[in-house]
């Protein structure tokens, strides 16, 4: 525990404990060799009573590893590497373990699933996409059934009972956000029927840097119809058109905050014709036009956003991909839609929502695995209380790391960039081009085909394509472009699988990675560099950079404008180890500037995710009857026995949940709604004394203070006014209608530095 407590990482030189569990296991899996079959599925048998009767809380790590070990030889032709072993232990004892591309994490990963499966109290595997989840559990089912094990898999489009059969597995494979969408329907469900989801037990996070930071801000919700509201947007768009840039309105350097000056508040007003913009009345129309302005000011087609069939879809500014199902808040979305002169999309009411930090936190283990760990110790261990296991590689690394190649503008980069891709692409070696947006990739493509290169150009969504074309980048001649995250999951293997090319594309130099610029998250950067050099294969990884890169203008205030002071040569390259210098501290700027709005995001999310905890346990206690509702006697005798009469006490009773249960979901949706309302203008608090977080919270606990006294009242009233001529006491059967949407929220921190700030 020493250098845990020192540096938050279980290193190569802590792996004593595991040094010894890895022995103990190879030696009974030389014992188990000479089993058959017949005898090691019976083996698994008893592992399992044992594990799910009393006599014992967990049966052996080593027997239950050394059996799956030889398992894995037998059923899928996979014998773990000791590095995998050492892996799983550190998976199995609840760490999150950090291993290089291709070193094996799905298999390793096979290893604690398998031994904490034998409980019977269900593991999840969460993966970063449908497709990788559907080919996991296809790839690993074998094994687990030749252990008597059940496997299960969700994914998108499934029906309720086929969700609740993958569910009841042993192990079940599905994205995180698919689990959490589930746990939100079942948040509304009515009977305890309906349910697909049993209660959490282990799981296990695959790609964790990716779910459990970049997206753990990340809200997931359930919506249902409602009326769309009236906005005037087009109205809005053009009188944020006629505002001036730098004259009415301004940015922060960072591009995250629009404000209004004094200018441009009076020139808005006089357009809007609305008498002082700020006073009260004018929330609504305050709020509209900072939606508007924000949109033209801030969000870029292409870089923030596509359209695509007549529809704004958001891209993920982590990934440069586009992120499926997931929008801006709805007035921002509505006004992203009018300023590209669509259809602005009905969006419906949020009825449910949590955030994936929380919804994970709801499991009572949690392990997890990626190639990039280490950078994010400390944020791992205060989120999550995971400590961090780093895993050797198997062999050595033969990856070349070439420091940054830095130029003064973005045309000289392109024009490097297009110079040593041809180059390279000449002499047959495979590449794979990097780029942090879709604007960025489509430009380095048309560059390239101006070269007469080909490439394959992945910037959308479609994971299976994505997987196999990555899964070809590593062939020789192959030039792949992509945005930083596209194929993410998959193994790139030198001549795709083929051992001949792979043997020439490694007398080549294997396969070249190049960034087309640094991205804010250095985690993303080493994602990237870590796709070549696998298994000890040759590789290289190089990153360009331009002064005109998103990072400059972002968080340095010279940007361009400091190529004059930096040796600079013919081509436009910049020279000196001290430019290197700047732009790494920029980017450790940029990190800890997302990690600072991660943890404010977190600490309002955890007020709203304390109250919504409290209202589920409640709302679960009807459900299972182990809390009754108010009874309707007492409340109204009269009212009560004339139900009874015309319909039995027993569909009283029942009615008496079924209706409290709804009450509480109509009292959370509005509830929700409040704390959206509340948190939309919080920070204007900023401008004054008080902390924008306490107001928060003093008035989400004020409002949530009678809020089970309103749920109860809401249910009686309900419930006292049915149609007593109806032959069924229940609520309508659109009550029971679950939500027509799920989508995720881009949410980002607003800090307001101006008392007319917008955003």
């Amino acid at each position: 525990m020493g250098i845990w407590k020192r540096t938050g990482i279980w290193s190569a030189r802590s792996w004593r404990p595991y040094a010894d569990a890895l022995s103990r296991i190879k030696s009974r899996q030389r014992e188990i060799e000479s089993w058959s079959g017949e005898r090691i599925r019976r083996y698994s048998l008893e592992l399992r009573y044992l594990s799910r009767s009393d006599a014992a809380a967990d049966v052996s790590m080593t027997e239950a590893y050394a059996l799956v070990c030889e398992a894995a030889r037998r059923a899928i032709g996979m014998e773990p590497y000791d590095v995998q072993i050492a892996a799983a232990l550190a998976l199995g004892a609840g760490k999150l373990t950090e291993m290089q591309t291709g070193e094996g994490k799905t298999l390793a990963a096979a290893l604690a699933v398998y031994w904490r499966a034998l409980s019977g109290r269900g593991v999840h595997v969460a993966t970063f996409n449908d497709y990788l989840a559907r080919r996991d559990a296809e790839r690993l089912g074998p094994l687990y059934r030749y252990l008597g094990l059940s496997v299960g898999c969700v994914q998108e489009g499934m029906g309720a009972a086929e969700r609740r059969l993958a569910y009841a597995a042993d192990v079940t494979y599905l994205t995180a956000k698919e689990g959490g969408f589930d746990y939100l329907r079942d948040g509304l469900c009515l009977t305890k029927g309906s349910l697909v989801q049993r209660p959490y037990h282990f799981i296990v996070v695959d790609e964790a840097d990716s779910i459990l930071i970049d997206e753990a801000r990340t809200p997931l919700v359930l919506a249902g119809e409602a009326d769309a509201p009236q906005r005037d947007g087009a109205r809005l768009a053009a009188v944020v058109g006629k505002l001036a840039a730098g004259i009415d309105y301004e940015t922060d350097g960072g591009r995250r905050n629009v404000y209004l000056t004094d200018q441009g508040a009076m020139k808005a007003e006089a357009l809007l014709g609305c008498g002082n913009l700020y006073a009260a009345g004018n929330e609504l129309l305050l709020g509209e036009l900072r939606d508007a302005l924000h949109a033209r000011a801030l969000l870029r087609r292409d870089v923030d956003y596509i359209v695509r069939a007549g529809r704004v879809e958001l891209i993920d500014p982590l990934t440069g991909r586009i992120a499926e199902r997931r929008r801006w808040p709805d007035g921002l979305q509505n006004a992203v839609e009018v300023k590209e002169g669509l259809q602005p999309q009905r969006s419906g009411e949020i009825l449910a929502s949590i955030t994936l930090r929380h919804w994970v936190g709801l499991y009572p283990r949690l392990c997890g695995m990626t190639a990039t760990a280490s950078s994010s110790t400390d944020e791992f261990a205060e989120a999550y209380g995971l400590q961090v296991a780093v895993i050797p590689a198997r062999r050595p690394a033969a990856r070349t790391d070439y420091p940054l190649v830095v130029y003064a503008t973005k045309a000289a980069k392109l024009a490097a960039l297009t110079k040593e891709i041809a180059a390279l692409h000449a002499a047959g070696r495979p590449v794979l081009i990097g780029t942090s947006s879709v604007a960025e990739s489509n430009g380095l493509a048309a560059a390239l085909a101006a070269s007469g290169v080909s490439c394959n150009v992945l910037n959308a969504g479609n994971e299976e394509r994505e997987a196999a074309v990555i899964g070809q980048a590593g062939a020789v001649g192959a030039v792949t472009v992509s945005t930083n995250m596209a194929g993410r999951g998959v193994d790139i293997r030198l001549g795709a699988g083929d051992e001949e090319q792979a043997a020439a594309a490694a007398r080549l130099g294997g396969l070249a990675v190049i960034g087309a610029g640094l991205h804010e998250s250095m985690r993303i950067d080493n994602q990237l560099r870590g796709r070549a050099g696998r298994q000890g294969d040759p590789g290289s990884s190089v990153f360009y950079v331009s002064l005109e890169d998103e990072l400059f203008a972002r968080y340095s205030s010279s940007g361009a404008a400091a190529a004059g002071s930096w040796r600079q040569g013919l081509d436009g390259k910049l020279e000196g180890a001290g430019i290197r210098r700047r732009i790494e501290h920029l980017q450790r700027v940029a990190d800890g500037q997302n990690r600072e709005i991660r943890q404010t995001l977190n600490r309002y999310a955890d007020m709203l995710e304390q109250q919504r905890h409290i209202v589920a346990d409640r709302r679960r206690g009807l459900l299972e009857g182990r809390i009754a509702p108010a009874p309707l006697v007492l409340r109204d005798p009269d009212g009560y026995a004339d139900l009874c009469a015309r319909y039995g006490a027993m569909a009283v009773k029942r009615a008496e949940t079924e209706y409290a249960l709804l009450a509480l979901d109509r009292c959370w949706a509005d509830h929700l709604e409040y704390a959206s309302v509340v948190r939309e203008g919080i920070h204007f608090e900023s401008t004054g004394v008080r902390d924008p977080l306490d107001v928060y919270e003093r008035l989400l606990l004020a409002a949530f203070a009678d809020f089970f006294d309103k749920a109860e009242d809401r249910a009686v009233r309900a419930l006292l006014a049915v149609d007593r001529t109806k032959p069924d006491i229940g609520p309508e059967p659109a009550a029971f209608n679950m939500p027509s949407a799920t989508w995720t929220y881009l949410i980002n921190d607003r800090l307001l530095p101006h008392r007319h700030s917008f955003w």
